[in-house]
């Protein structure tokens, strides 16, 4: 124990000064990929020491108490005989069955939990499916892969082909004594992944959402044709427009609209509008007019969202109810889309609708160079001041006001560089150290006339199954943590997660070879024949 505790303190040392020396170094990296030039000062304190030690002891401090009760309840004929057991270790079939069924029936309730629409409730059932899915992992790596090496040992036509019968039994060895750090692993990995495709994700949705704010530089709001006039000509002078559009949009009162959102502004624009403003923008227009007793919600570009369950959604107008059919995110009123609930409806609806409203015009300017921005504010400034029936949205093209998203989708790559090393470093280490254990067996092995190509051969599957199952339950996994995130922003991101995925296998490549090197050396096979 004191043996142990000694080793801990020593690594809890070394990591705090370490993390000391290197803290402003990890916030240039992480300023860098964020693409956010702030002065950085290294400013010492003592409260994330704190909280770093106490939680790391917690943790550490169970393992230790753990390994002593489990040592101070051993016998010593027991403890002496456990140095002598090998590979041909086998686990209770009951058990392992027993396992194999819990961890898969854990695993796919965490799974769908994961991928599961709903409303408020959608984080509650995530955090679920974290703590099953880990769950589930560690039953399988107890479970259902030992029993797969068990079966195919049994099988005497696979067993004895190619060698096979080099590095199986060994396997089934090293799943009984190694399936936690296997199971840790793979979570890490799958932690890994999830990272790397939430900071794809979040960079790609900050340039879509700064796109969405930018579709139009100033929007009128203004009921008179003759001051709209004046305004454009204003605008005009100071620059020339990129393309412009109208529409007519019809506010409602709060307390006549019931729906899922709950806002407090509330717009009707007719489908007809919708269609000129494709024309003169270049929009898509991928859907239909909508009938009389349905609605289309024209939404903005949210970074995340906990309402999955968009399908069949209602909405209450005047007492009468409109289904959702569609929810697009064409910015065809730009900014007024993040400012209302807008809804586009039938024309012959929305004259249905029109004396329960307050109709207003809105009139949407691009300009051709976002650089005079400024000058044409400053020109427009004169216009909106002297009049207060009318109004102005404008969005400058230099907002940095989600800048803090870039933050976000950096950490993120930063936690994915943080969980794949570590991953990739428990498993070469626990592959070192089991190499120092194997070289009496691969001296047995040459003296009996096994040739070094063979046995390198006998490793390298070894080494590569060890590999291999951590990343293809990660892969399967990522599939469902992925799409969860998927569902939340809104977006496809199977080829995010197809990325990611090849990402952290490139890195584990690399890592399988340096194990496999270090293992040859360490047993003894570090000639150049394979």
């Amino acid at each position: 124990m004191i043996e142990t505790a000694m080793t801990g303190l020593f690594a809890w040392f070394l990591g705090i000064i370490l993390g000391l020396l290197t803290t402003r170094l990890f916030q240039m990296i992480l300023l860098a990929l964020s693409d956010i030039a702030i002065p950085l000062e290294f400013h010492f304190t003592w409260k994330p020491v704190l909280i770093t030690s106490v939680i790391y002891f917690l943790f550490y401090g169970f393992f230790v108490v753990k390994g002593y009760l489990s040592i101070v309840r051993s016998s010593i004929l027991n403890l002496v005989s456990a140095s002598r057991q090998n590979e041909y270790v086998r686990q209770k079939l009951f058990l392992l069955i027993l396992k194999t069924v819990l961890g898969v029936d854990i695993l796919c309730i965490g799974y769908y939990l994961a991928i599961k629409d709903g409303g408020q409730e959608v984080l509650g059932n995530v955090l679920s499916a974290v703590v099953l899915v880990t769950i589930g992992v560690y039953l399988l790596f107890g479970g259902l892969i030992p029993l797969i090496f068990q079966g195919s040992s049994k099988n005497k036509r696979f067993l004895y082909n190619r060698q096979r019968n080099l590095w199986i039994n060994s396997m089934i060895f090293r799943m009984k004594k190694n399936h936690r750090t296997y199971a840790m692993v793979c979570i890490l990995i799958l932690c890994s992944v999830t990272a790397l495709a939430t900071g794809f994700a979040m960079k790609e949705r900050y340039y879509n959402m700064v796109h969405f704010s930018n579709t139009y530089t100033f929007q009128l709001l203004c009921n008179e044709p003759e001051k709209e006039k004046l305004f454009r000509e204003t605008l005009e002078q100071e620059d020339e427009l990129s393309y412009s559009s109208e529409a007519s949009v019809l506010l409602l009162e709060s307390s006549l609209v019931e729906e899922v959102t709950y806002d407090t502004v509330y717009g009707v624009i007719p489908y007809s509008d919708i269609i000129e403003i494709s024309k003169s923008t270049g929009m898509e227009l991928d859907f239909p007019e909508p009938s009389d007793d349905e609605i289309i919600v024209a939404d903005h570009l949210p970074l995340l969202s906990l309402i999955t369950d968009i399908e069949n959604l209602t909405t209450s107008i005047n007492g009468k109810e409109y289904v959702q059919i569609e929810r697009t995110r064409v910015p065809y009123l730009g900014e007024m889309q993040r400012m209302f609930s807008l809804f586009i409806v039938s024309d012959d609806e929305y004259e249905r609708l029109f004396p329960f409203g307050t109709e207003i015009h809105t009139y949407n300017y691009k300009i051709a160079h976002p650089e005079k921005y400024e000058k044409a504010r400053a020109a427009t400034d004169i216009l909106t001041e002297q009049d207060e029936n009318l109004g102005r949205i404008s969005v400058d093209p230099k907002n940095s006001d989600i800048d803090w998203i870039k933050v976000l989708y950096s950490l993120a790559v930063f936690l994915f560089l943080v969980f794949i090393f570590a991953s990739g470093s428990i498993l070469f280490m626990r592959q070192y150290n089991d190499a120092f254990e194997e070289v009496p067996r691969y001296q047995v092995l040459q003296k009996i006339g096994i040739s070094e190509g063979t046995l390198k051969k006998s490793i390298a599957w070894e080494l590569g199954i060890s590999y291999v199952i951590p990343f293809v339950v990660m892969a399967i996994s990522s599939y469902f943590s992925v799409h969860s995130l998927e569902k939340m922003m809104y977006n496809h991101l199977f080829f995010i997660q197809i990325v990611s995925v090849a990402v952290v296998l490139g890195i584990l490549i690399v890592f399988y070879i340096l194990s496999l090197a270090a293992y040859w050396k360490n047993v003894g096979l570090s000639g150049n024949r394979y």
